[in-house]
């Protein structure tokens, strides 16, 4: 896979240098510690307006890979924070503006950090869409794109392939969101190990399915994924989705599965299932605990359920899973 990291200057120069270096080592550096075959699933270069050095705040320059009128093909665009002075940059910036547009055109996935997430507004591709921003500056951006449905709390948003991000430093979750939504939970759950990035800030909200298709254009099903990610731990039946959303439950189940390729009750299932393989490798919670969280009454069916999604036990998935970080892991293999 193809990735193209901006470099706009402004801003702070990690917001380049992190997603460069999280993309660039996925794949190389658990896999070097632990004696195994390098695997990069990431060819990662670096692009600016002109293809010349940029320099940022504290005079760190970086030389980019190329200028963006060279990027002939890529699979994501990635845009870092651009500082606070926004209406300077996005003047400045107008070319990168209307390449990231063509870009998006073509099917290309944009994602974008911090103040970095006005180019995707002002490259026109956030309209109508749920997105996130630093919590400072939030309220401005309500002003200056109100076509954009702001959610300062998250710290990711997905919308058919545009990504955001929070803080300047959330440009590390939304790096390894990306890694789980490209490449793989277990391989982004290695990168984040092998470089000591703590991910669950990213994968508590539920945030995290992958394998839950979600780009589809019917709006009503969206509705209905939307209320489900938010309120999935909670008593759901497909009777209330359907209400919610106006239809009758048949016709719901069958536009659901149309959409998602899932019925509901089993998008439901992977939702939960999904989390609780969170709490279980985060959390100190009981196995009780986490059945209890994640929605479930009932613990035998909860075993039965996270068996069949995942071929293992909680139990046996708690074990080989929470608390094995990556020193651990070295040693037995050195051992």
């Amino acid at each position: 896979m193809h990735i193209t990291v901006l470099v706009p200057g402004y801003g702070l120069s990690s917001a380049v240098i992190g997603p460069m270096e999280v993309f660039s080592n996925t794949g190389v550096v658990w896999n070097t510690m632990l004696g195994e075959t390098v695997n990069a699933p990431f060819e990662v270069i670096t692009a600016s307006l002109d293809g010349e050095p940029v320099q940022f705040e504290g005079g760190i320059t970086i030389t980019p890979d190329k200028a963006i009128a060279q990027v002939r093909k890529t699979d994501l665009i990635f845009i870092p924070t651009i500082g606070l002075d926004i209406d300077t940059v996005c003047e400045r910036q107008r070319n990168m503006i209307r390449f990231i547009r063509r870009q998006a055109e073509k099917g290309t996935a944009v994602a974008g950090v911090c103040s970095g997430v006005a180019m995707l507004a002002e490259a026109g591709l956030l309209d109508g869409r749920r997105a996130t921003t630093h919590w400072a500056i939030a309220d401005d951006f309500r002003v200056r794109y109100p076509n954009v449905d702001w959610n300062p709390e998250l710290f990711i948003t997905e919308s058919d392939n545009i990504f955001c991000g929070g803080g300047v430093y959330a440009a590390l979750d939304l790096c390894l969101y990306l890694v789980e939504r490209f490449a793989g939970y277990e391989v982004a759950r290695q990168c984040g190990r092998a470089l000591l990035i703590d991910a669950p800030r990213t994968w508590q909200g539920g945030f995290s399915v992958p394998a839950l298709k979600q780009q589809h254009h019917d709006d009503r099903i969206n509705l209905a994924q939307e209320y489900l990610h938010e309120k999935f731990a909670g008593p759901v039946t497909v009777d209330d989705l359907a209400q919610r959303i106006g239809m009758s439950s048949r016709n719901f189940t069958r536009r659901f599965k149309q959409a998602t390729g899932e019925p509901p009750v089993s998008y439901l299932h992977k939702l939960r299932i999904n989390y609780a393989k969170r709490l279980l490798e985060t959390d100190f919670k009981t196995i009780q605990e986490v059945c209890y969280e994640v929605g479930y009454e009932d613990i035998p069916f909860f075993r039965k359920i996270f068996k069949r999604y995942t071929g293992l036990a909680p139990k046996e998935y708690k074990l080989r899973f929470a608390g094995k970080g990556m020193y651990d892991a070295v040693s037995a293999n050195v051992v």
